[in-house]
């Protein structure tokens, strides 16, 4: 059984060992190099543009500016293509752009011999704007007479949706009814993979090849071909082993404009590769939102109808637009049953910020932290118990998503808060913590969330796989489905192993992907890999399967219905299991006999057309300095329902990594932009201030394992929920020490001192 055993991770060894080619580690030194001229100004026009000294240093090869690109608009949100238009992302980017949207737009390109080169270039290149008003928020992009940064968005907005559930007018009638408002705002953080963002393009037999870092191969080389508009067979993408990703690298990025450099010199290799401060500003960040919410409440804490105005900070582009925002709303709606009515109103709106995107938890935690404190407030008021409210209120078991058709099993949400709650010891803290006066003190708190897995049904859901048996017995492993960091190579060979019935050690998953020969699977995102990719790799390993054991009845003499593989072996099953032959013989005999010599191959593709939902909580303790303004957190867990756990050590590592980017979304983390220029002012490592080792306690990994009914292992997601419910956990223990509920994230000592003054406690 490889299924629940906690086996090193197959990446492991070539990693720790620094053996492991990432894309910069293979590009040929000699290569040409990419630079990008960025805007000096947030929102205007570049009306001209002087390259005349710049072409003159020695080593520059070509200059692009934004009057020589195509003019072509595409999308590059890492999503699925419909052929229907409705489901098409905003096709609002082109390669370079004259019309800046931004303080760092990308408004020409350098190709040249070497760096100093490119450098040098672009600080020659001379630059005229006609500028327009900064807007760093989305009141200041709605206002009337705005500067609209996208013509065929009015008042600056993308999108905006409004649903009604119920008849929300007769609901809040109801007498006794106590209303409760709310106002809680979430900053723009960045992704802060290790690996930069970094690609090189060639051209090779007419055809453009690129190498890039990226979640999304099969899907880059689609949104290529579109920012081209090239046929998108005349591109190939190789995606290497890549140093995390977190959502950013679910968008094209800089490829699309890396393909075209290396049309523009003659097919020649062209790298480029974006420093830090880059990757802040031109890549993708989580949207800021700002959220109202109003709830019209039973003395005894039973939700009648509530109300939800969301206003998400789209930045320049439109990358993955509103459906971030949308997918907040879900929590909202699911999360918590009102009995009678309940509205949502959403609003996607640009501004003069970076680009949002996809980013880990996509939309959840931004709409769980508003959800979850204003939960918290209203059990406060009414003097209920913070557990017992959620009860009452939460979404039940036997619950049946209307659109999506999730089912709602189990009772996750007692299991995961019994375990989360024994861990803290929440009862004994929370009378322990009351009646405290004094400038430090603690508290505890604690946050459910909610989640689904994958996409369907908003898009579709493919995932493809090949199975190739070596002469030894062992089996190759290919799959659209990308490894980003987060051990999906390993679940992958552990259910691989599982279904074949050999080894794990035999099962060897080609980690790269390489759309030329890679069957098709649309990449790292939605929590969807190994829920979707295990279809495929069932599917494919019983075929396989079914391959051999039809092969050892020729060999064997026995009927393929009595034969199983166990270990490696062919067995009898009609006689405890007797083995016959190995594997390998028979692999080696298949393929090199005189008669009947046969390549074991098998190959197919799985479509999921379900989902699931993911279940857990969050508690969390702290100490607070109020004088100082200052948190210590000095413990956290968070207890999951991912369904069946392949690999517990793989999950409880994917927790950790979730759990601290929560705690820096919580604690620390906020791009912060000049409100006069629109420049970003904290782009680099130093002033973005991450939580490090130090910034952590002791992270508890806790798992409810209840089988999945419609997924191939009985797995769902875990790879996005662990970085929601944190934020909303500490920001309740601060609430519980101190009497002082603090609606604006992260929770910094600026914030915290503002608010504690305000409170009288300082």
């Amino acid at each position: 059984m490889s299924i629940g055993q906690s086996i090193p991770r197959v990446d492991a060894w070539e990693k720790v060992s620094g053996r492991a080619k990432y894309t910069d580690d293979l590009v040929d030194r000699n290569a040409l190099i990419g630079k990008i001229l960025h805007s000096t100004i947030a929102n205007g026009l570049v009306t001209k543009m002087d390259t005349g000294e710049a072409e003159k240093i020695p080593g520059v090869v070509k200059i692009i500016t934004c009057f020589d690109v195509p003019d072509i608009c595409f999308p590059t949100a890492g999503h699925p293509w419909s052929t229907d238009p409705a489901h098409w992302d905003p096709m609002d980017r082109r390669l370079l752009n004259r019309r800046v949207r931004l303080y760092g737009d990308d408004i020409a390109a350098v190709i040249a011999e070497d760096e100093v080169a490119a450098s040098r270039a672009l600080r020659a290149i001379k630059v005229e704007y006609e500028e327009y008003p900064v807007m760093l928020t989305p009141e200041e992009s709605m206002k009337e007479g705005a500067n609209l940064l996208h013509e065929n968005c009015p008042n600056n907005i993308l999108k905006h949706t409004s649903v009604t559930d119920g008849d929300f007018e007769e609901a809040i009638k109801e007498e006794g009814l106590i209303k409760f408002e709310g106002d809680f705002e979430t900053p723009m953080v960045q992704h802060c993979h290790i690996e930069t963002v970094t690609s090189w393009a060639y051209m090779e037999n007419g055809r453009i090849v690129i190498v890039a870092s990226t979640q999304i191969p099969h899907i880059i080389r689609r949104i290529v071909g579109q920012a081209l508009d090239i046929p998108w067979g005349q591109v190939r993408i190789i995606k290497p082993y890549i140093g995390g990703g977190f959502g950013n690298k679910q968008d094209s990025l800089y490829e699309p404009l890396n393909a075209y450099m290396t049309t523009q010199v003659g097919g020649r290799l062209v790298k480029l590769e974006l420093s830090r401060e880059e990757v802040f500003f031109g890549t993708r960040v989580r949207h800021g939102e700002k959220i109202h919410l109003e709830s019209w409440v039973r003395p005894n804490g039973r939700l009648v109808a509530r109300s939800y105005t969301a206003y998400s900070n789209q930045g320049a582009y439109g990358s993955h637009g509103h459906g971030i925002a949308a997918k907040g709303t879900n929590v909202f709606r699911q999360l918590y049953r009102d009995e009678k009515a309940r509205k949502t109103d959403i609003y996607t709106v640009h501004t003069n910020t970076a680009a949002a995107g996809a980013m880990r938890g996509y939309g959840t935690p931004q709409t769980v932290f508003a959800v979850e404190s204003h939960i918290e407030d209203i059990a406060r008021q009414l003097k209920l118990d913070p557990l017992e409210i959620r009860f009452l209120n939460v979404m039940p078991v036997g619950f049946v998503d209307p659109f999506t058709k999730n089912v709602n099993y189990f009772d996750s949400f007692h299991q995961c808060v019994d375990k989360g709650k024994a861990y803290i010891k929440w009862d004994e803290k929370r009378k322990l913590y009351q009646n405290q006066c004094g400038p430090q003190r603690r508290g505890v708190g604690m946050s459910l969330f909610w989640y689904n897995t994958a996409v369907w049904p908003i898009s579709i859901e493919i995932s493809s796989c090949r199975m190739v048996m070596n002469q030894d017995g062992s089996v190759q492993v290919q799959l659209g489905e990308t490894e980003i960091g987060q051990g999906a190579d390993t679940v992958f060979t552990q259910m691989a192993a599982e279904t074949l019935g050999i080894p794990w050690e035999q099962v060897h998953v080609i980690s790269a992907q390489d759309t030329d020969i890679t069957p098709f699977g649309t990449g790292a995102y939605g929590s969807r890999q190994t829920y979707v990719g295990s279809a495929a790799i069932k599917k494919v390993a019983l075929m396989l399967k079914e391959k051999v054991l039809r092969c050892a009845e020729t060999l064997t003499r026995m009927s393929a219905s009595s034969l199983d593989i166990i270990d490696g072996n062919i067995v009898l099953t009609t006689n405890n299991n007797q083995v016959l032959v190995s594997l390998a013989e028979l692999a080696t005999e298949t393929l090199y006999h005189v008669d009947h010599a046969e390549h074991l191959t098998a190959e197919s593709t799985a479509q999921v057309k379900t989902n699931a939902f993911s279940f857990g909580c969050a508690f969390a303790e702290v100490e607070v300095d109020i004088p100082l303004g200052k948190i210590k957190l000095l413990d956290m867990v968070n207890v999951h329902d991912c369904g069946r756990l392949i690999n517990p050590k793989t999950a409880a590592a994917q927790v950790h990594g979730g759990m601290s980017m929560s705690i820096g979304f919580g604690m620390y983390e906020q791009l912060l932009y000049d409100p006069r220029t629109g420049k970003l002012l904290n782009s680099n490592l130093l002033d973005y201030k991450l939580p490090t080792m130090l910034d952590h306690p002791h992270l508890e990994a806790q798992f409810v394992e209840n089988y999945e009914p419609s997924s191939a292992y009985g797995t769902k997601a875990l790879g996005e929920p662990p970085t929601v419910p944190g934020a909303s956990a500490i920001r309740n223990a601060v609430l519980h020490a101190t009497g002082v509920g603090i609606n604006k994230i992260p929770l910094t000592p600026h914030v915290l001192f503002a608010e504690f003054k305000a409170a009288g406690l300082i």
